[in-house]
């Protein structure tokens, strides 16, 4: 799932912050780019897997266009975080599903060229964003 991240922007004397607005508390910083990317990955990772050992509800990802509206996100770049949050949805159930072979080979070569783990997470993924958007 991808998720909006907010970038305050430093400077020479203030590390580069990053919060992710949609995982209450992911909020981090580094002293690059990409030490603050890594470190929000890191951070939105810690999050969710606390939230789902609490069994509270994971967070999906909402648009960017509705933060930016939000005083507290003034003057901040956006950007987006690929998240991988099918390990703190539950246990996994196996389903018998019958698509016609033309969107099987779609899902195929999207997950072969797109690097995606699996035809599996591709649809879980596909059927979330579905589910978020409704």
């Amino acid at each position: 799932m991808q998720y909006p991240i907010c970038i305050e922007w430093g400077d020479e004397n203030t590390a580069i912050g990053i919060q992710i607005p949609d995982i209450p508390g992911a909020v981090t910083a580094g002293d690059t780019f990409e030490e603050a990317y890594n470190a929000a990955v890191e951070i939105a990772h810690i999050m969710l897997q606390e939230m789902a050992a609490d069994g509270d509800t994971i967070p999906m990802p909402t648009s960017a266009a509705l933060h930016r509206g939000n005083p507290e996100f003034a003057d901040m770049g956006w950007g987006m975080l690929d998240l991988d949050i099918s390990p703190y949805m539950g246990k996994t159930e196996k389903v018998n599903v019958t698509l016609p072979g033309y969107v099987i080979q779609r899902i195929d070569r999207y997950v072969r060229e797109h690097n995606v783990k699996s035809r599996s997470s591709f649809l879980a993924d596909a059927a979330m964003e579905k589910l978020v958007r409704q």
